[in-house]
C-alpha cells in the first residue's frame, strides 16, 4: 500500500484512538474492516455520515469496507453514552430499517463494481437468528468474564452510584453480543479490523479480546472522533430537530443549510471531515476564509460538497436556487420551480391566510388580495400606498394596482406568494 489511511485520518481530525500493531497492518496489506449501523430508524441522520466517510476513505485506501446492519442488535440496544434503557423495536419494524440503512449505504460505497476490495453488505440477524442462548452462554459467554465486561465505560457510567436507572442484563450482553459480530467476521470474511465511534472503544476491543481467547487470533481497533459543536449544541440537530439523510425526512434545501450555518470555528473542522477534498485544497480554502470572513467560502464549499454527496447534483442546484429566493435575485420562475415540501421549508413561520379556489378561477383584484382577503394589509388604503410606492411583488414580481390574481399565479398548485418591501412575506393557501 503506497497510501497511508490511519494518517489521512489522523490529519483530518477523524482518529480518537487505534490498537497498537493497526497501523502497520493496513500498510503491509489489503485488510477487511466493518463499522455498525444500528437500525433505529429507517434512515440514518447526518451523524451516522461520519461512518460511512471512514469506511468511503477505506475503500477509496484499497481495503474492503464491509457494513454490518445491526438486525439483531437493534433489537436490544447499545448503551454505550445512554442513561437509560431504549424502546426495543419489533422485528416488522426492524426489518423496514434495516432495508432504508442499506438503500442509503449503496449511495456511498461501490458495492458492485466487482472488484477485489468491493464493499459488502451484512445484516448480523442472519448469524444471530439460530444461535440458542445455551449455546451462546457456553460458546461465547465462558470466554470473556463479567469483571472484564464491568471495567467498561458504557457498564460503570449505568452503573455508578448517581444513576437511577441501572441497567438490564439485555443491555449488559451487548458488548459480549457485538464481539460475537467482530469474530463471526473475523473467521467468515478473514474481517481483521473494527471501527466506530470513540463511544465504541469498549464494545469493540471485547471483540478483539473474544477472537484472541477463542480462536488465538489478532484483530485491531479504530475509533473516530465524536462531532461536536464549539457552541456546546448538540452536532446533528436543528431546530426542527434530526438532520436525516433521508430528503422526505430533511428536504435539500434545509439539509444544505444545515451546513451553510455552521459557525466558522465548526467549519474548519467540518471542512475536513465531511469532505473529500485534499489537504491542500483544504488548507488554502481555510486561508482564504480566514482573509474575509464575510463570504463565509468554507460554509458554501461545505453545504455544496456534503449536500452533492448525499443526494445529487440536481438536488444542490435546487437548494441553492431555493436558499436565493430569500436572500437573493429570483424569479417567479424559480418559485413554479419548486416542490410543495421546499417551498414551505423556504417560507417556514411565514403568516398564511386561506383563500377559495372558486376566488381564485374568477379573479380576486389585488387591493382585496392584500387587505380583505388576507389581512396582510390592514386597510384598502395601506394597500393602494404600498402598491403606489411600487412595494408589492406577487410570487417575486412587482405588481400595478390593476392586478388581478388568477390560478396562474399558483405554486405547486397551492400557494401565491404576496410581499412588501424586501423581507415582508405572507402566503395564500388556497383551499
Amino acid at each position: 500500500m503506497t497510501n497511508n489511511f490511519v494518517e489521512e485520518l489522523r490529519w483530518r481530525g477523524l482518529l480518537h484512538d487505534a490498537m497498537p500493531g493497526t497501523e502497520e497492518q493496513l500498510n503491509k496489506e489489503v485488510t477487511s474492516a466493518y463499522i455498525g449501523f444500528d437500525p433505529t430508524a429507517d434512515s440514518l441522520h447526518i451523524g451516522g455520515l461520519v461512518p460511512i466517510i471512514l469506511l468511503k476513505h477505506f475503500q477509496q485506501f484499497g481495503h474492503k469496507p464491509i457494513a454490518l446492519v445491526g438486525g439483531a442488535t437493534g433489537m436490544i440496544g447499545d448503551p454505550s453514552g445512554k442513561s437509560n434503557e431504549r424502546n426495543l423495536l419489533d422485528e416488522a419494524a426492524l426489518t423496514k430499517n434495516v432495508n432504508g440503512i442499506k438503500g442509503q449505504l449503496s449511495k456511498f460505497l461501490d458495492f458492485s463494481s466487482g472488484a477485489d476490495n468491493a464493499a459488502e453488505l451484512v445484516n448480523n440477524y442472519d448469524w444471530m437468528k439460530e444461535l440458542s442462548f445455551l449455546d451462546f452462554a457456553r460458546d461465547i459467554g465462558k470466554h470473556i468474564t463479567v469483571n472484564y465486561m464491568m471495567a467498561k465505560d458504557s457498564v460503570k457510567n449505568r452503573l455508578n452510584a448517581e444513576s437511577n436507572e441501572g441497567m438490564s442484563f439485555t443491555e449488559f450482553t451487548y458488548q459480549l453480543i457485538q464481539g460475537y459480530d467482530f469474530l463471526h467476521l473475523y473467521k467468515e470474511k478473514n474481517c481483521l479490523l473494527q471501527m466506530g465511534g470513540s463511544d465504541q472503544w469498549g464494545n469493540i476491543t471485547t471483540g478483539t479480546e473474544l477472537i484472541r481467547r477463542k480462536v488465538q487470533g489478532k484483530a485491531f481497533a479504530i475509533t473516530c472522533t465524536l462531532i461536536t459543536k464549539a457552541d456546546g449544541t448538540k452536532f446533528g440537530k436543528s431546530e426542527g430537530g434530526n438532520v436525516w439523510l433521508d430528503p422526505e425526512r430533511t428536504s435539500p434545501y434545509k439539509f444544505y443549510q444545515y451546513w451553510l450555518n455552521a459557525s466558522d470555528d465548526d467549519s474548519e473542522k467540518y471542512i475536513k471531515i465531511f469532505t473529500f477534498l485534499d489537504k491542500e485544497t483544504i488548507e488554502k480554502l481555510i486561508e482564504e476564509h480566514k482573509e474575509q470572513p464575510h463570504l463565509r467560502l468554507l460554509q458554501k464549499t461545505i453545504a455544496n460538497e456534503v449536500t452533492r454527496m448525499v443526494h445529487s447534483e440536481e438536488a444542490l442546484e435546487n437548494a441553492i436556487k431555493a436558499s436565493n429566493i430569500l436572500f437573493g435575485k429570483s424569479t417567479s420562475g424559480d418559485l413554479k420551480g419548486l416542490d410543495e415540501k421546499t417551498f414551505l421549508d423556504v417560507f417556514e413561520g411565514v403568516p398564511q391566510a386561506e383563500i377559495s379556489k372558486a376566488d381564485l378561477e374568477n379573479g380576486i383584484d389585488i387591493i382585496a388580495a392584500l387587505n380583505e382577503k388576507s389581512g396582510f394589509l390592514k386597510s384598502n388604503g395601506e394597500a393602494r400606498r404600498a402598491l403606489k410606492e411600487n412595494s408589492i411583488s406577487i410570487n417575486k414580481e412587482k405588481v400595478k394596482d390593476d392586478y388581478t390574481l388568477s390560478v396562474e399565479d399558483l405554486i405547486a398548485d397551492k400557494f401565491v406568494l404576496l410581499q412588501r418591501g424586501k423581507k415582508n412575506y405572507f402566503l395564500l393557501k388556497v383551499i
